[in-house]
């Protein structure tokens, strides 16, 4: 597959931009109220809608096996952090969760990696629309999809460990999939297929585990290419724009949530380095829109302008409230509101940042 790179710009923000840490608090205890027998998993997901329901894809299911454990349930809270419900219980699709994500019309979607499906859901919590199909529990060898040399040929229509989903200005459907197959899939506004753009590999336009997806004002669709270490840019046509790295230096005292300290070569490259993408989320217009994403190691939420430019960072890896554990999806309903799903620490933290005590950097060396 052949690739023309039109206007790509690598920003090295680290350096070339003055960039500090912002302000912010955690309010403790957000969510709660759950039964006396329901309990939070690994927080996979999050997402808000239009009545400030928060919703969380929770890794906490243990019922209903197809041909693995199922860990996917989705759990409603109100504005406060009361607990309301709990959506789909028990779902055909629900195998393990990933990400979940609220269109401009308060419907809901669940991106499931493990039975390589999407359901979309209207505001009520019944399903309107289904994407792939899992594998069946009376097949040989059902088991989850392997990474394998050279890659499978992707199949329209068909998922393998898919991760996010977000929509243009028209509508149409882009979904990132995902470990296996790491292309976009693009349907239309009434679930039709499109096209597919991105194949696995490290060149421009190329992809490495899209981890993550959202999209502008304007439709165009960022995908948080984690394996590649970097943010890509396209127009809704699967055309490539830009390329956005986050070179923030990591302070010397950092250390992971688990495991040895990363050697530079670690921390400068793949999954686990840091500035890799794990996640990617768009404040909503009008008016200036900013992009926040965040890494696994030092574990920071990074603030950025959409072309790139880094304004700030926050947070390290850790247990305690303003810290993280793998933070797997973030919700930006705001500019200073955000909401963080942590994977190793089975919460979400509310976030609320206060840039106008942020300190600015006043000098910076190339």
């Amino acid at each position: 597959m052949k690739h023309v790179l039109v206007g790509v710009f690598v920003l090295l923000s680290g350096t070339a931009f003055a960039q500090s840490e912002i302000p912010f608090d955690s309010t403790p205890n957000f969510l709660k109220g759950l039964p006396a027998d329901l309990y939070m998993g690994e927080a996979s997901g999050v997402a808000v809608n239009s009545k400030g329901h928060v919703f969380v894809y929770s890794r906490g299911n243990t019922s209903g096996p197809a041909y693995a454990a199922t860990a996917s349930q989705i759990l409603e809270f109100g504005p406060d952090g009361k607990y309301l419900r709990e959506i789909g219980h028990n779902l055909y699709a629900w195998s393990f969760a990933h990400d979940i994500r609220v269109d401009k019309d308060d419907n809901l979607w669940a991106v499931d990696k493990g039975s390589d499906m999407i359901i979309k859901f209207n505001p009520a919590g019944r399903v309107e629309m289904v994407f792939g199909r899992k594998k069946e529990a009376s097949d040989d060898g059902a088991e989850a999809w392997k990474r394998v040399n050279p890659p499978r040929p992707p199949v329209d229509g068909q998922f393998r460990q898919p991760t996010d989903v977000t929509w243009d200005t028209q509508g149409n459907i882009f979904i990132s999939d995902g470990y296996i197959n790491s292309r976009v899939a693009k349907y239309d506004k009434t679930g039709h297929w499109v096209k597919s753009f991105g194949e696995p590999g490290s060149a421009p336009g190329q992809l490495n585990t899209p981890h993550g997806i959202a999209a502008d004002a304007e439709g165009n669709i960022y995908v948080a290419d984690r394996g590649n270490r970097r943010i890509q840019v396209f127009d809704p046509d699967g055309k490539l724009l830009r390329e956005i790295k986050i070179d923030v230096p990591i302070p010397p005292d950092a250390m992971p949530w688990m495991g040895n300290k990363p050697t530079p070569e670690q921390a400068s490259n793949g999954t686990m380095a840091g500035g890799a993408p794990w996640t990617v989320c768009i404040t909503p217009g009008p008016g200036t829109q900013y992009l926040y994403t965040s890494d696994a190691y030092p574990g920071r939420i990074y603030k950025l302008t959409l072309d790139g430019k880094v304004l700030g960072y926050l947070g390290r890896a850790g247990r305690q409230l303003k810290e993280f554990g793998w933070i797997h999806q973030l919700a930006c309903p705001s500019e200073n509101t955000l909401y963080a799903a942590e994977i190793l620490n089975w919460r979400v933290q509310k976030l609320t940042l206060h840039p106008d005590k942020q300190q600015p950097v006043t000098s910076a060396k190339r």
